[in-house]
Parts: C-alpha cells; sequence; structure tokens
C-alpha cells in the first residue's frame, strides 16, 4: 500500500471531523480551508450530479447552457465562422478570432487556440468535413448550445461572461465547473446555484423516480464533498434570492 503524500494527510486531517452530506455554504467553506492549507494554484471548483435518467432515451438527453454570474475565472477565448457583416459583428462584439474559409484552414490544420467556437448557419455545411475533430473536443457549433445562431454579438458576450455547457453523459452525470477557490465564497455559491436551477429547470418531462440521485462539490486536486439532494432545491432557492 503506498503511503500517503504531506497533502494528502493534511487534507485527511481536515475532513475528519466534517460530516456529510453537507449544505452548499458548509462544503464552500471547508474546500476553500483544504485549498488555503494545501494547495498552491487557484483550483477549479467543480460540480457533479447524478441524475435518475436514462440518457438512450432522446427524450430523457440533458444538454443546454447557463451564464455564470461571476463567470469563470479565466478569459475565454471565442473564435466566429460567419460572411460579410456577421464577421464584423463578432470582431466589434469582442471575439478574438472570425473569419470564413481562413478559419475553417486553420483548424482542419491542426489549429485548436480557441475555447468556443460560434457559426452562423449558413455557414455550418463547410464545417461539417470537421466534425470528426470538433466533435471529440466538444466544439462543435450546436444550436442546442446557443453557438449556431445569427445573434453573433449575444452569443459572444455569454460566452465571454462565462457561459457554460452542462450535458449529461451516458451514466446520466453532469461534470460541470463552477468557479475558482479563491473565487469569493458567495461567488462560487451563485455560481454553483445557477447551474443546479438550470440542471432541475431541465429534467424531462419522461423521467421518473429520483431525478437528483447525488450531488457533489469538489476542486482539482482537492476532496468532494456530498451534498444532499433532498435539499437541493430548497438550497438553490435561498442562495438565488
Amino acid at each position: 500500500m503506498s503511503k500517503l503524500t504531506k497533502k494528502q494527510k493534511a487534507t485527511q486531517e481536515l475532513m475528519a471531523d466534517f460530516v456529510q452530506p453537507a449544505t452548499a455554504v458548509d462544503a464552500v467553506d471547508k474546500l476553500q480551508e483544504v485549498a488555503k492549507a494545501v494547495s498552491k494554484f487557484n483550483e477549479t471548483v467543480e460540480c457533479h450530479m447524478r441524475l435518475g435518467i436514462d440518457v438512450k432515451h432522446a427524450d430523457q438527453q440533458i444538454r443546454s447552457t447557463v451564464v455564470l454570474p461571476a463567470g469563470l475565472g479565466k478569459e475565454v477565448k471565442v473564435c466566429v465562422i460567419a460572411k460579410g457583416v456577421k464577421v464584423d459583428e463578432a470582431k466589434n462584439a469582442g471575439a478574438d478570432f472570425y473569419g470564413t474559409e481562413d478559419i475553417i484552414d486553420k483548424i482542419a490544420g491542426g489549429w485548436f487556440d480557441f475555447d468556443t467556437l460560434i457559426a452562423t448557419p449558413d455557414c455550418m455545411a463547410m464545417l461539417g468535413k470537421l466534425g470528426k475533430v470538433l466533435g471529440p473536443k466538444g466544439l462543435m457549433p450546436n444550436p442546442k448550445t446557443g453557438t449556431v445562431t445569427l445573434d453573433i454579438a449575444k452569443a459572444v458576450k455569454d460566452a465571454k461572461a462565462g457561459k457554460v455547457e452542462f450535458r449529461a453523459d451516458k451514466q446520466g452525470m453532469i461534470h460541470c465547473p463552477v468557479g475558482k477557490i479563491q473565487f469569493s465564497k458567495e461567488d462560487i455559491l451563485k455560481n454553483f446555484a445557477t447551474l443546479a436551477d438550470a440542471v432541475l429547470r431541465a429534467k424531462p418531462s419522461a423521467a421518473k423516480g429520483t431525478y437528483v440521485k447525488s450531488v457533489y462539490l469538489a476542486t482539482t486536486m482537492g476532496p468532494g464533498i456530498k451534498l444532499d439532494p433532498k435539499n437541493l432545491a430548497a438550497e438553490v432557492k435561498e442562495i438565488i434570492e
């Protein structure tokens, strides 16, 4: 059996008497306490939710986006593929990269120096050939996430403001960042509540039984803290209000 590192021992000691499931407020307090004691970088705070859905059925798949009120704590590089005046619209809205065939050729050549790719509907046919490289990276524009749109200005501004996509994987799990551990406690909680509220609202009408089966808040290198899924809706409402 491998020995625990100093960080792992310190984390275990800090978590020893911590009661779980915890409230979101207590969870964030503890994650910040642990990070302050053992972490040397500004870790990402993540939310992990297991949902009672069967993603094999089309009417139980969940995929949407939400703009986190406190952002993600990092610069989001936005690339727009459009034509004519829409290219100017992208430039004026603050997109980092914009163009048409020139951008598509760069991506085809292996360039991926961006976090979000937005396209106008008339450019999607040209992007089709890049599906095999954009799809696995989660970068393919999609109308469901607002990245295929004629309202380029809004799409760019939302992406820059901290818009994140959440989707259930094959196991019905949602994994999504909700900020940085060095954010204020209030900002982390607002981001978490905004995401959780969006997931709760996205419940498919075909889903039966318990919808949210488990909820965890965690940091990149830190512990995962279990929340009480039965109290999630009430906690979210209280935080948002």
